[in-house]
């Protein structure tokens, strides 16, 4: 049995936070539009292709694969032409070039070791980190042969930056060929759901909307006919109460090649189990989320080399936005607020001032006039037409996120993090249970995090508490990356922001 991973990082994580209810919350699709089905089941006999049964089961996951490896050697491609400018001319350069196609090879080499081709049920960030650490590996033996080979270290910059900017591409290049292969019908796995309390619509719309995991959801019906092995899914998804399937496992494996029990996914709760590699133990493991004295330092130092630069760049900025916001409404133009940080410590989260002064008194007449406002805020603590707000360029800093860039002083002083769940006010958490609170507690608060790249000011209460519990408990370093990668794009969408 082996656990799946679901992706936190996608274009959109659906809202389906109450498992009893499929369609209570409608979840944005992924940026390549999905199809039905219809459109996905059989497409070689639909085709008119006639092969033997077992190479029309592989074919699709073959061919999705030639098109990512096609996909990622594009990626090289552009990355040798964005260089070949700083290539030197004749032998030299030819030396260069083959040094760059081996880089290459040995790198999708790794990958196809790493499991990357098609990749299906993995987290976004754990593709970062497996193509990151082929990458590394390939440099290394660079390395190697820059000591060995005579002239060798001519050839190592050029290697590693040859490497480091396919890195760059390559996510881009994935990206289009996965939906490539969507359109065409071959991408994904068909896979049956067997969940307990009411959980397989949740989970079919979840695999509907998140087709990038690779699953190709069908309903389980103990009572259907037998199929031909030819035409049944391959997988069985186990959701919810397992305990009634403990005697029908070993049937369950006869029937299909993967039996999977599936863990929790940042927006559906499923069995309280946190994604983890089985890596040959004996089970399932149900761990904490500890912290080592190690990465909370690799963190740190991250941290600081992120927001030192970063306040020395939007330093200019920001005080051309503070003279904006003085001239439209006098006085101070940032705003100090104490929040909850780590181990329940107060944190005086800086922002610039995007509100009237008088704004809590403008909310509390808002109230009164309106009620269907205060419904609003009881659900996001969030006004989509907030008359507090200054017009313009409160707007504009609002909906860019650019009004918390002053808490990179926050991080440098360590009070804060550069990702990690929003210090929120007190009566923002007052409403979320104690337990909750206190698992909050136990991580430093971020500029940005999981629900900032997802569902921003859209998530009401529920869906924020358990974006942030995911995050807790598959907190590291590499699903930092990749919420850090992700918010730059999710700043520039404004999706959500207000």
């Amino acid at each position: 049995m082996s656990l799946l991973a679901p992706s936190a990082m996608t274009s959109g994580p659906s809202k389906v936070a109450n498992t009893n209810d499929a369609s209570s919350r409608a979840a944005p699709v992924g940026s390549v539009p999905p199809i039905t089905a219809a459109k996905t089941v059989e497409p070689l006999r639909q085709a008119g292709l006639n092969m033997p049964v077992a190479l029309r089961r592989r074919f699709p996951r073959l061919a999705t694969s030639s098109v990512l490896v096609a996909g990622d050697i594009a990626a090289y491609l552009i990355a040798y032409f964005a260089l070949l400018s700083f290539l030197p001319d004749g032998s030299a350069g030819t030396v260069l070039e083959r040094a760059f196609a081996l880089a290459a090879l040995a790198t999708i080499v790794l990958y196809v070791s790493a499991g990357l081709y098609p990749g299906y049920r993995l987290h976004d960030h754990e593709h970062l980190r497996r193509r990151t650490i082929a990458a590394f590996k390939v440099a290394v033996l660079a390395a190697l042969g820059a000591i060995l080979l005579p002239e060798g270290e001519r050839l190592l910059l050029a290697v590693i930056g040859f490497l480091g900017l396919g890195l760059i591409v390559q996510p881009v290049m994935h990206w289009l060929a996965r939906g490539l292969c969507w359109r065409l019908g071959i991408w994904g796995e068909r896979a049956v759901i067997i969940g307990g309390r009411n959980l397989t619509p949740a989970l079919m719309a979840h695999f509907k909307d998140h087709w990038k995991y690779g699953i190709r959801p069908e309903p389980f019906s103990p009572d259907a006919p037998e199929v031909s092995s030819d035409s049944a899914p391959s997988i069985a998804l186990i959701a919810g109460d397992t305990s009634s399937l403990v005697a029908d496992l070993a049937a369950m494996r006869r029937k299909y090649s993967e039996v999977i029990l599936l863990s929790d996914t940042p927006s559906l709760k499923i069995n309280g189990l946190r994604p983890a590699d089985v890596g040959g133990e004996i089970g399932v493991r149900l761990t904490s989320s500890g912290s080592s004295v190690n990465s909370d330092l690799v963190r740190r130092i991250l941290d600081l080399a992120i927001a030192i630069p970063a306040t020395i760049v939007v330093a200019p900025f920001i005080a051309i936005a503070a003279a904006a916001i003085y001239a439209i409404d006098p006085g101070p133009v940032f705003f100090r607020h104490a929040r909850e940080g780590l181990s329940g410590k107060p944190v005086h989260v800086l922002k610039l001032r995007t509100m009237y002064q008088d704004a809590e008194q403008r909310l509390e007449a808002l109230f009164r006039e309106n009620p269907a406002m205060r419904a609003e805020w009881l659900a996001h603590f969030k006004l989509k037409n907030d008359p507090r707000v200054l017009p313009v360029i409160g707007h504009l800093l609002r909906s860019s996120s650019f009004d918390e860039l002053p808490q990179l002083a926050n991080i440098i002083a360590g009070e804060m993090a550069i990702v990690g769940p929003r210090p929120f006010p007190e009566y923002h958490l007052l409403a979320m249970d104690g337990e909750f609170r206190d698992k909050r507690r136990s991580v430093t608060p971020g500029l940005t995090g999981l629900w900032q790249i997802s569902e921003r000011s859209n998530a009401d209460i529920e869906l924020q508490q358990q974006l942030d519990e995911f995050y807790i408990d598959n907190r590291s370093l590499w699903f930092d990356c990749q919420i850090l990668l992700s918010t730059i794009p999710a700043v520039f969408k404004r999706r959500g922001a207000y």
